[in-house]
């Protein structure tokens, strides 16, 4: 099988879509397809082209079965809505040109979403190569870019709704990552004449994150020896409420053996960086190299992971997998009818907590930060529950068949 994947991140970009379709692409090629990716040159990190990519707006590789073509991604300034959407639109251009000249032929056009506008470009490379698109949706927008805030502009809302439920229906698949997602975009096509196949198809568990060796390091590098570490490691974004950890850490700075750390970047990451420099019990930790994170991982006691309220099914962020195969318990700050807060309460793996409920949210810390036995069992739960999950291996394997039934049709 060929396939032309099109994606707005793949590694050495640091962006979590981008190691997950790298991982599903890599799964691909051993399986024994040809995969062509076209994505962005890596800019993820520090919101500008790489210093060890600047070699114009175009970049190829080959490898065996694994072409891919990286593009220039216009990153302008992070803070404007505007102006990020105006790259994204740039970038869409140029991913569709590219697409459009690719030489094929193709099976199947898989295409990651967001941004909004690759739906577009889907459709265009399909049209182009005659075949399937399949539409892999990681969060739904605009609804997250309205529910933070982000996006206010009742026109704009207007023109993304309706260039949402189009690149759908461009579709002859979509697929998400949790029921919730599904019913959110089912609302939106129950009038509309054509549908396309929607199939639920979660994210996985890295396998490396199963079998770790004892690993001081991380602790030793930032003086955490004897700490109980209550860890956030991701995206510092608009969907994350952060103020309710920095509370949290205000609000335990008596606790000499409690030290907030957290590791990642984002539009956020200032916020986080100036609040750590007023608190001794709070650390700011540079987004790690993925190939480090198992480490970073399990050198926590406690995780947390928090959605802003009505982000919960719209978005399902898929460290939760890597954060219980490294056996560790969570602190949930999510709506309660949301993909997340039934994986944590199914692992029997942590505590949920409603976002409106910060009072909660510090009681659920400070319960297992004084239990070691409740922080071992419930860790032991997330392990147990993480391995029967699924992996990259046979969840690369339900898109291929996917395809393969969307072909033969």
């Amino acid at each position: 099988m060929r396939l032309l994947v099109i994606t707005p991140h793949f590694l050495p970009d640091t962006a979590p879509t981008g190691t997950i379709i790298t991982e599903l692409t890599q799964q691909w090629c051993e399986q024994g397809h040809e995969v062509h990716v076209i994505t962005s040159l890596p800019w993820y990190e520090e919101h500008k082209v790489a210093a060890d990519w600047k070699k114009g707006f175009i970049d190829r590789e080959l490898h065996d079965s694994l072409r891919i073509t990286r593009l220039h991604p216009f990153p302008f300034n992070k803070s404007s809505f505007f102006l990020r959407a105006l790259g994204f639109l740039l970038f869409s251009l140029f991913a569709s040109a590219v697409s459009i000249f690719s030489r094929g032929p193709f099976d199947a056009v898989f295409c990651l979403s967001p941004p909004i506008t690759f739906g577009v470009v889907g459709k265009i490379a399909s049209k182009r190569h005659r075949c399937p698109l399949v539409l892999n949706i990681q969060d739904i927008f605009p609804d997250v870019a309205i529910e933070t805030g982000i996006l206010k502009s009742q026109l704009l809302i207007r023109l993304s709704k309706r260039l949402e439920v189009n690149s759908y229906k461009s579709s002859s698949v979509v697929t998400v990552l949790s029921e919730g997602m599904k019913e959110n975009i089912n609302r939106k096509l129950i009038e509309q004449k054509k549908m396309p196949a929607l199939e639920v198809i979660p994210n996985f568990a890295y396998t490396n994150f199963f079998s770790l060796e004892e690993d001081e390091s991380y602790k030793k590098e930032n003086q955490l020896e004897g700490k109980n570490i209550v860890m956030y490691a991701g995206n510092l974004g608009h969907s994350q409420p952060l103020e309710i950890m920095v509370n949290a850490a205000k609000t335990h700075f008596d606790k000499e053996d409690l030290i907030y750390v957290v590791n990642g970047s984002g539009v956020k990451a200032e916020y986080v960086k100036e609040e750590a420099e007023k608190l001794n019990n709070l650390i700011f930790v540079d987004f790690q190299p993925l190939e480090r994170l198992p480490n970073v991982l399990s050198s926590a006691d406690i995780h947390l992971v928090m959605l802003k309220s009505g982000l919960g099914n719209l978005s399902v962020p898929s460290k939760i997998y890597n954060i219980f195969a490294s056996g560790k318990p969570v602190v949930a700050s999510v709506d309660s009818d949301t993909e997340i807060a039934r994986v944590v309460l199914d692992a029997e793996a942590g505590f949920v907590v409603d976002p409106h409920d910060p009072s909660a949210f510090f009681k659920a810390i400070e319960l297992l930060a004084d239990n070691y036995s409740l922080r071992k069992e419930m860790g032991i739960s997330a392990k147990r529950w993480a391995e029967k999950w699924h992996t990259s291996e046979n969840i690369s394997k339900n898109y291929t068949d996917l395809i393969t039934e969307i072909i033969t049709k």
